[in-house]
């Protein structure tokens, strides 16, 4: 019996994820908050594209990842969405340092989960780990951020 191998991070559930940000920004989310999953939405695209690349060169997720936070960072600075003033976190504009803390979080999240797996020799503790564990220390980094605004 032949199984292929199922990726965590699906297309449709980035677009279900891209769809909620553009409604939490409409709402009147603060920026800071909307640019943590902003990041951890270009993370997981990165992540998930990556897996999809043959060529050894081009199939490091972190390598995606850094691509997708340069160009995201880029658009949002000629689209002026970058640098206004008052909207600043310790004197660095929230966008900016949502998406910084967004990769950093997504980058630990997977990290924990390798290392769970490893302790665990190799496998899972739960289904779905994979999604779970990034999004719950999103949820927890989101949740620490909103209370200190």
């Amino acid at each position: 019996m032949f199984f292929k191998p199922v990726y965590a991070n699906c297309p449709v559930c980035i677009i279900t994820v891209g769809g909620g940000l553009l409604i939490a920004k409409k709402l009147g989310i603060d920026d800071l908050l909307v640019s943590i999953w902003i990041s951890g939405l270009n993370t997981a695209i990165a992540f998930f594209l990556a897996a999809k690349i043959k060529n050894k060169l081009f199939n490091s997720p972190y390598l995606w990842t850094v691509v997708f936070y340069i160009s995201t960072l880029f658009y949002l600075s000629y689209t002026k969405q970058l640098g206004h003033p008052g909207n600043s976190y310790l004197g660095i504009d929230k966008v900016f340092f949502g998406m910084t803390l967004g990769m950093m979080t997504f980058f630990l999240a997977n990290f924990t989960d390798k290392f769970i797996r490893m302790k665990n020799r190799g496998k899972k503790l739960f289904n779905f780990q994979k999604v779970i564990v990034p999004l719950v220390f999103l949820l927890m980094v989101t949740f620490i951020f909103k209370l200190l605004l």
